[in-house]
């Protein structure tokens, strides 16, 4: 079997060890914004199937769709077609076989986080056992190379993993089986595997692709990670120059530099030392984290930001100098934290009309208390939208949309699938409007943005751009009937 390091010259990437980062992937010729660096097939996955999933996904292709068929044995796996079902049969015979023989209740134990790990095992085992073939890309030697950080993670964390092991030993029930080994290895998964999401990225399921885990984390990464059905590609999203180390994001990174290091540090036991981590603690870091994270100015005509008083009974306005009150702070912070338990009461969560009213109580107070650009303010604005999108409601929504495009083109770079994507849901909700000429320039910024995140050969980027030229097509004729009309 050709080794990892040969395939990789082939695609003009290599391995090297750096120190405090181990393993990291470069480029050896330079790659261009919109080139797929890398691209893998996962090891496993699963989707985000439960026994309280209301939409379930087709194990085969993770598509949602009401026709699904589900494994009349194991009652686990579902299947859109024939052509899916046959492409997972050799692994899923074993599965189904060993979930079969448990009885009700512990088959609702099976999570898909267990299931990850059956079918790691079931994996190995067939490759192994050379029913399924191993290559260089695809194979248990890099499963094994991964890092598992046991020595980072808390006492509590490892009894859960050693209590997940024994599950899946009893689902399994071989007498060989080494239980310390998959007790190491759900560590590897915490670290390593990725949500699987669709274009418009949400989350579809999770699986593990251990060549593109080799690529390390940046809060201002130079590559993007994206899905095509299960298929992970990184494409670039700037010149990455020969020699250069590709990065991608590991978190969402809209955040303060201590939010993102709290992050990193939770669930992938690291410390960023990435160009904008190290900035941490200098005036540009602490004026762009009290914006995203904390709280406005009295003065309405003050766009100033608020840091600590030095006795700390308040937060005074780097501009204009005004002091807010601590318990004038603390008071509309519980009063929104009431409110968004309220919001997620299950009758709340099912009542978009009932949410939105509670979400625009939540926004009243936040644009009291927070900067205009803050996070806080911002995803209140999103669960707004959402909810008023479903329930079509398509002028207001359009307007909340709006509200959101400035928060985004401050905090994400001009490349980035998110804002690519927000300024897709503007036009979409414009041209819906019959407002053709700014669908247009929505569209084509969502379009300029997303063919180099995304590429052209996806349906949702097929439509996107089919959308695009129907819009300027539109345009086009609105604009000559109105000089036929003047004429």
């Amino acid at each position: 079997m050709e080794d990892l390091q040969s395939v990789l010259q082939d695609r003009n990437l290599s391995v090297s060890t750096v120190p405090e980062k181990g393993r990291s992937l470069f480029a050896t010729r330079d790659f261009y914004p919109g080139e797929v660096i890398i691209s893998q097939e996962p090891y496993v996955c699963v989707p985000n199937n439960s026994s309280v999933s209301a939409q379930k996904r087709c194990d085969g292709c993770f598509t949602a769709t009401n026709v699904l068929s589900r494994c009349s044995r194991c009652q686990v796996a579902y299947y859109c077609g024939t052509a899916c079902q046959r492409s997972e049969w050799k692994l899923h015979r074993l599965e189904c076989e060993a979930i079969s023989r448990l009885d009700e209740d512990k088959r609702k134990s099976v999570t898909p986080s267990i299931r990850l790990m059956v079918r790691l095992c079931l994996r190995r085992k067939l490759q192994n056992d050379k029913i399924i073939p191993s290559t260089a890309m695809d194979n248990y030697n890099l499963v094994e190379a991964l890092v598992a950080h046991i020595s980072d993670i808390t006492q509590e964390q490892l009894v859960l993993y050693a209590q997940m092991a024994n599950l899946v030993n009893s689902i399994l029930q071989w007498p060989e089986i080494n239980i310390k080994e998959i007790a190491e290895n759900f560590s590897k998964l915490a670290c390593n595997a990725h949500t699987i999401c669709d274009s418009e990225l949400r989350p579809v399921g999770t699986g593990l692709y251990p060549v593109i885990s080799i690529i390390n984390h940046s809060c201002l990464p130079n590559s993007v990670l994206v899905f095509e059905g299960k298929s992970a590609l990184v494409r670039a999203v700037q010149h990455i120059p020969t020699g250069t180390e590709v990065l991608i994001s590991y978190i969402e990174t809209a955040g303060s530099t201590m939010t993102r290091q709290k992050v990193l540090k939770e669930q992938y036991l690291f410390t960023c030392t990435c160009p904008r981590c190290s900035k941490g603690g200098q005036y540009d870091d602490v004026q762009e984290s009290a914006i995203l994270e904390g709280y406005r100015c009295k003065s309405e005509k003050c766009g100033g930001f608020l840091l600590r008083t030095t006795g700390g009974k308040g937060f005074q306005c780097q501009g204009c100098g005004l002091v807010r009150d601590k318990e004038e702070v603390k008071r509309i912070a519980t009063e929104i934290k009431l409110l968004y338990e309220e919001a997620s009461k299950p009758s709340s969560t099912c009542n978009y009309q009932e949410a939105i009213s509670i979400y625009k109580k939540v926004e009243k107070l936040q644009t009291e208390l927070y900067h205009p650009l803050s996070i806080n303010l911002m995803q209140t604005r999103e669960k707004i939208l959402k909810s008023l999108m479903e329930l079509e409601h398509w002028t207001e929504a359009l307007a909340y949309c709006k509200l959101t495009i400035p928060f985004y083109q401050r905090v994400y770079p001009t490349v980035h699938p998110l804002l690519g994507l927000q300024y897709y849901t503007c036009g979409k909700l414009e041209w819906y409007l019959g407002d053709t000429a700014e669908a247009v320039k929505s569209l084509t910024k969502a379009g300029d943005i997303l063919r180099i995140t995304h590429g052209t050969n996806t349906p949702f980027m097929k439509d996107l751009l089919m959308k695009l030229e129907e819009a300027r097509a539109e345009a086009s004729y609105k604009l000559s009937s109105k000089a036929c009309l003047v004429e």
